[in-house]
């Protein structure tokens, strides 16, 4: 841990793009794995602290990622065994009833100068996606909810968080209120004015 922390200082201090740092602290962290528990969240943790404090996100944007990796986990697997199913091959180790795993031998070497191409690609491959694809899909998504919600207000006046609950029940429901829902937290409405809110989210979301 000590090698992985004086690494990050040199690629902080020499300038190193902020994706390929990212890939080599936060995959050499979780291929250290130090923790019996919580190696993977702190790995995806660097990765977004390392791109925010290298400014390739700017401040106060929260940078999906994590979302994107975890919707493609045969690829994020593929990004971690690059490095462990070789290693695998080279180094001696038990695993007891458990599955905990003992390691015979020196294995420290194989950690000393690993080869993060593969990360690194993998992790440009996700930043790609999340820019080109994630963030242009939460856009569109506030941007329909800013037009619901005018509609909704043209429609009839009541507060944010019921409308907010109305778009995220209705969306839920395929664009329909069960009659329950209608009920139990819409008492108040006419059906005449339920029906034309359940076409405005329609209209902005489900559109084909």
């Amino acid at each position: 841990m000590e090698g992985l922390l004086a690494c990050h200082d040199r690629m902080t201090a020499g300038g190193i793009p902020p994706v390929i740092h990212a890939a080599v602290i936060a995959y050499g962290f979780v291929f250290l794995h130090p923790f019996e528990d919580g190696n993977g969240r702190i790995h995806r943790f660097l990765i977004h602290n390392i791109l925010s404090l290298q400014q390739m996100v700017p401040h106060g944007l929260m940078f999906p990622i994590s979302a994107v990796m975890l919707k493609a986990p045969e690829e994020y697997d593929r990004s971690l065994e690059a490095f462990s199913k070789p290693l695998l091959q080279v180094i001696d180790y038990q695993l007891d009833e458990m599955g905990r795993m003992t390691v015979e031998g020196e294995s420290a070497p194989w950690y000393s100068s690993m080869d993060m191409t593969a990360q690194a690609e993998a992790l440009s491959e996700f930043v790609r996606r999340t820019i080109e694809e994630e963030l242009v899909q939460e856009l569109d998504f506030l941007a329909n909810y800013d037009a619901t919600k005018k509609v909704i207000q043209d429609i009839i006046d009541m507060p944010d968080r019921l409308i907010d609950l109305f778009i995220q029940l209705c969306l839920q429901g395929n664009g329909k209120l069960s009659a329950r829902k209608r009920a139990s937290h819409f008492d108040f409405l006419t059906e005449e004015e339920l029906d034309a809110m359940e076409r405005s989210v329609k209209d902005s979301y489900l559109q084909a």
